[in-house]
């Protein structure tokens, strides 16, 4: 048995007011976004308690997928590398980053590049040095983790992501290697991954150069966040079905229509030659202050199963 927990989008509370060259950029919109609502909804408590939850259930491994700063600025990553260290040393903690996670462009060393031992790969991918680690690859036990990267600056109120031809062909040479040595695979992903998940304006460009590559060389399981949703999706790949699951955001007190936040916990286990995994849904409570268990279920593990060309939409949460 392995267990896996995963959570996204902490929007990492309290955002300092920026510095005044700061706000020559996007970055004057969305601290306006911020101060108007968002930070109604972000709470940095919330986030606590599910790190506390997370660490009381002993997962064997956590996986985060992005948005952990709200605007870029230098004094949020510094602040999320300080956080990150709370989830977890590196070695038990992966992080692949979002679109707020570069919302203006900023060098490597003083952003992403301070969370890169949370996204240093373990085997050998041909490329996935200095700057542009991407995607990695992380094996703990029978289980690849795969991290690819949406992470790309846009204009002012488009928060749209793209993987890129070289991340896609990468994934279409390690997914089938990974297969072979008997993996568990999963890639963690920020963006919605499929065709029709989101608006153009927040959509991932290529989701249509994504699914092709996971329908022919399959994976196990897709996990992202960024709609702030409960969300499963299933994609029929020549090895079986492909579970593509969505997650609310980590630190929401849930309003505007959007749930509470949540995180998921994977128990996967391979028995008789076959995969198993089942999730269990831990969801904020906000009468008692606590994370409890608000649903559980076995997620289809099996390649015999019939493989239509859309993906299958499944209520979750």
């Amino acid at each position: 048995m392995f267990t896996l927990a995963h959570f996204s989008d902490p929007h990492l509370a309290p955002l300092k007011p920026p510095r005044l060259k700061d706000l020559a950029t996007k970055r004057f919109y969305g601290y306006q976004s911020w101060m108007r609502r968002r930070r109604f909804i972000h709470r940095r408590e919330i986030v606590d308690l599910m790190v506390e939850d997370i660490a009381r259930a002993q997962v064997d491994h956590i996986a985060v997928t992005g948005d952990l700063v709200n605007i870029s600025t230098r004094s949020e990553f510094k602040a999320a590398t300080r956080w990150l260290e709370t989830v977890g040393p590196p070695d038990k903690v992966t992080v692949v980053p979002g679109n707020h996670d570069a919302y203006v462009p900023v060098a490597w060393e003083k952003g992403l590049g301070l969370w890169q031992p949370y996204f240093t790969g373990d085997m050998h991918v041909g490329k996935g040095t200095g700057d542009d680690p991407f995607p990695f690859v992380r094996t703990r036990r029978n289980i690849a983790i795969i991290g690819v990267s949406t992470a790309v600056p846009t204009p002012i109120l488009v928060a749209s992501g793209l993987v890129g031809p070289k991340q896609i062909h990468r994934l279409g040479e390690l997914l089938p290697l990974l297969k072979d040595r008997g993996f568990f695979r999963v890639i963690l992903i920020h963006h919605p991954p499929l065709p029709g998940m989101n608006s153009p304006r927040k959509a991932l460009e290529d989701a249509r150069a994504f699914r092709d590559v996971i329908e022919r060389e399959g994976a196990e399981l897709v996990l992202h966040g960024h709609n702030h949703e409960h969300s499963l999706r299933q994609v029929f790949s020549r090895s079986g079905p492909v579970q593509v699951v969505g997650v609310p955001s980590a630190s929401a007190l849930g309003r505007y229509g959007k749930p509470s936040a949540a995180w998921y916990c994977y128990r996967i286990a391979r028995a008789k030659g076959e995969w198993q995994c089942s999730v269990a849904v831990r969801s904020f409570d906000e009468a008692s202050g606590r994370f409890r268990e608000t649903d559980n279920f076995q997620l289809d593990m099996n390649p015999a199963a019939e493989q239509p060309r859309d993906p299958v939409l499944i209520p979750a949460g």
